[in-house]
Order: structure tokens, then sequence, then C-alpha cells
């Protein structure tokens, strides 16, 4: 069953954020993943205004999707956003239900 990347972030240095995010596209194409959407136009209908780029990722499973997050090569290019206060992010892996697709 497919499983999904759903990432909020507060980009705080874009110069250093983009280290990041130049690696994470090949590093998920790795894992099966595929990149449904980053960035671009967005609205919040609800919750805090605080993130400001968004993210979804789809892998073929929730365990493929779990690998990627726990992999050394994406712990490593997640770093550049890590430290410094370079970016925040709340990442949450959703598995689909049964009215997908």
């Amino acid at each position: 069953m497919p499983a999904y990347w759903l990432a909020r972030s507060l980009i705080n240095d874009p110069a250093e954020y983009k280290k990041y995010t130049d690696q994470v596209p090949g590093i998920v194409a790795k894992h099966g993943g595929t990149v449904l959407a980053r960035g671009g136009r967005f609205e919040i209908l609800e919750g805090p205004k605080k993130f400001q780029r968004f993210v979804v990722i789809e892998f073929p499973s929730l365990e493929q999707a779990r690998a990627c997050y726990e992999s050394q090569e994406y712990q490593q290019a997640a770093e550049y956003r890590r430290r410094n206060n370079v970016g925040e992010v709340e990442l949450v892996i959703l598995e689909a239900g049964e009215f997908t697709r």
C-alpha cells in the first residue's frame, strides 16, 4: 500500500537549506519515492501559518518511506537544515487508506 511523506517547512536560511533540498530528490528516488508536490502555491485554510513550504512524496510502502528517512544518505543531507536553525521541518509518514485511488 502506498505511503506518503507529508512535510511542512520553515526556511530561515535559503542558501544553506538548498544544500539539503538539492540532494533529496535523488535520495528519495533510490528508495522508490516520487515527489508529487514540492514548493509551489498553497493556501493555509486552518492551523498555524508558521510554515511556508510544503512537500508530498509518494513511496510504494510505509516501510520504504521509513527506510528512506532512516538512511544514512538522507540523515546526512538533513544535517544541512538541522544545524544553525537553517530550517524547521515537521515530517509525517502517512499510509494510504482504503479509499485511495
